[in-house]
């Protein structure tokens, strides 16, 4: 069937992603090719010292997608868009939307860069015997809790970005178990939140007497392939301000970009594992069996249908990459050059690979925000070097490829050396790998592992989710996650591997000494710098 056919017939998935700057749209047709794509950029602001978008943000930015993918289907096929197979939604995972029994949110959304409940996760945790990162909205919650905060007693329901997408479109207060994972501890052998966890936080709060237990506020647990409701009249209204999109599509558990990535790599079977790079870096790892204890460093959370996953979730990444690249981008401009953005960054990321394997004495901090794996509640970017350092471009360059993965070495350190996980194959996506070879290789050095980059890894996350939307569709009887995406989405598919050079990773290695040790100049800009 041809796409322009498919799409008359209603015989596709969609799937739209919010990321940390692109809110993204695919469409695919019935061999899972994406036929037609939809963007909208967008940011996040820091306001009252929290990391936040608006309601007007999301929607506007939603329906801006959407319109944008519609577009492209008319400009491609010349067909308007009515009716879709069926769609999901995906967002930035963890986070914290709460909402009173009206529906209205209570507070501004607090995002996953958030870095302000520490002293709450430094109560879970031990309660827990688990470890909590400060993202989740678990820790969340407690914090507000912890902080006196008038609204905690109102809380009729709280959810993430994608859980909050799918219930004003559906209806339906649910979660995939992968995005649900970000919110509440899981427990794999259940496949729903673990129920001696979830006492534990109601006697913990017990004293404050609110009115609601935990588990009655949380989203529904649903495993991938499980249906999750239908676009309602007045869900397509609000996705499609034109009125052409039709009710009653199937929608699938919303998910979070943790696991469309590993839907997008496939890298939900055991031993399997890839890294997302882009705004934040996260590696996925999929256990075969648990671990020796918990660490701060590694969260614990699962695939979209529920398989334990060690993960290392790191908030910056390519962030401090992009200033510069701006940066160089205003001097060509001051002299009256205009490179194409694209391949100015092409350029400096090839220019890494000249580079000393140790950069040549220098280093830099990418934080932007906050970064728990090191210690920090804050982040200042900041760039350091010897008085004798090799200043070149090449070393300048490599060392800021270096600290956009340097926290991530720090957790996967403990996780592959000290826990001596096994992984068979790594994938990487993201924006870090879309000039070929050089995110792959400084990637490589890093964990000390090859990494392949599969053909189709630059679709990423609204693909992965599109995917999901198809799978719930198309599953078999016991037909596994697993197994529909290695035979019926991944058959055939090729990619790059690079295997890591002794070289290269000798110099990460010596690179991250130097980083290590001078952490406590950049703790310093934190306090002094305000």
């Amino acid at each position: 069937m041809s796409a322009k056919a498919s799409i008359e017939a209603g015989r596709t998935a969609l799937g739209i992603e919010f990321g940390s700057t692109r809110i993204k749209a695919v469409l695919v047709d019935e061999t899972h090719n994406p036929i037609a794509m939809g963007t909208h950029d967008w940011e996040n602001r820091l306001e009252n010292h929290i990391w936040t978008y608006s309601l007007e943000d999301i929607w506007g930015g939603l329906q801006d997608c959407y319109a944008s993918l519609v577009k492209d289907v008319r400009d491609r096929y010349g067909v308007t868009l009515t009716t879709i197979g069926s769609m999901g939604f995906s967002g930035m995972m963890h986070g914290y939307m709460p909402f009173d029994e009206k529906g209205e949110l209570l507070v501004p959304f607090r995002t996953w860069r958030n870095t302000m409940t520490g002293e709450a996760v430094k109560v879970l945790s031990p309660l827990f015997e688990f470890n909590i990162p400060q993202r989740w909205s678990i820790a969340h919650l407690y914090q507000a809790i912890l902080n006196k905060e008038e609204h905690v007693g109102r809380i009729d329901f709280f959810t993430t970005l994608a859980g909050y997408i799918h219930w004003k479109l559906s209806g339906e207060k649910v979660l995939g178990v992968g995005e649900a994972s970000g919110m509440f501890p899981i427990d794999s052998t259940t496949g729903d939140y673990d129920e001696n966890m979830l006492a534990k936080f109601d006697e913990l709060v017990s004293k404050e007497g609110f009115a609601w237990n935990i588990k009655g506020i949380l989203p529904k647990v649903l495993n991938a392939g499980e249906k999750a409701g239908y676009l309602t009249e007045e869900g397509a209204a609000l996705l499609d301000v034109s009125g052409n999109l039709q009710a009653g599509i199937p929608m699938c558990p919303p998910e979070g970009d943790a696991g469309t990535g590993m839907v997008a790599t496939n890298s939900v079977r055991v031993r399997t594992g890839n890294v997302s790079a882009g705004t934040s870096v996260f590696s996925m790892v999929v256990l075969e069996k648990a671990m020796k204890k918990a660490y701060e460093e590694i969260d614990m959370v699962t695939t979209p249908d529920g398989m334990p996953v060690a993960m290392v979730h790191c908030n910056n990444c390519t962030s401090d990459l992009n200033a510069w690249v701006n940066l160089f981008d205003q001097f060509a401009e001051t002299f009256g050059m205009k490179i194409d953005k694209n391949d100015l960054y092409g350029t400096l990321y090839r220019k890494a690979l000249e580079a000393d394997a140790d950069c040549g004495g220098l280093v830099a901090y990418n934080y932007f925000s906050g970064e728990p794996v090191t210690g920090l509640n804050e982040g200042r970017p900041m760039f350091v070097r010897m008085p004798d350092a090799d200043f070149t471009l090449a070393n300048f360059m490599r060392s800021h490829l270096y600290s956009a993965l340097a926290a991530l070495k720090v957790g996967n350190d403990i996780l592959l050396k000290e826990e001596k996980v096994a992984v068979d194959s790594l994938m990487g996506h993201g924006g870090l790998f879309k000039t070929p070879v050089v995110g792959q290789q400084i990637l490589a050095a890093a964990l000390n592992a090859p990494v392949t980059v599969m053909d189709t890894a630059s679709e990423g996350g609204p693909w992965g989710m599109a995917v999901l939307a198809a799978y719930m569709m198309e599953k078999g009887e016991n037909e596994g996650l697993a197994d529909y995406l290695s035979e019926k989405i991944f058959a055939g598919q090729t990619g790059t591997t690079i295997a890591p050079q002794a070289s290269d990773v000798a110099g990460f290695d010596a690179f991250m000494t130097k980083y290590v040790a001078t952490l406590s100049a950049e703790k310093a800009a934190v306090e002094g710098m305000r």
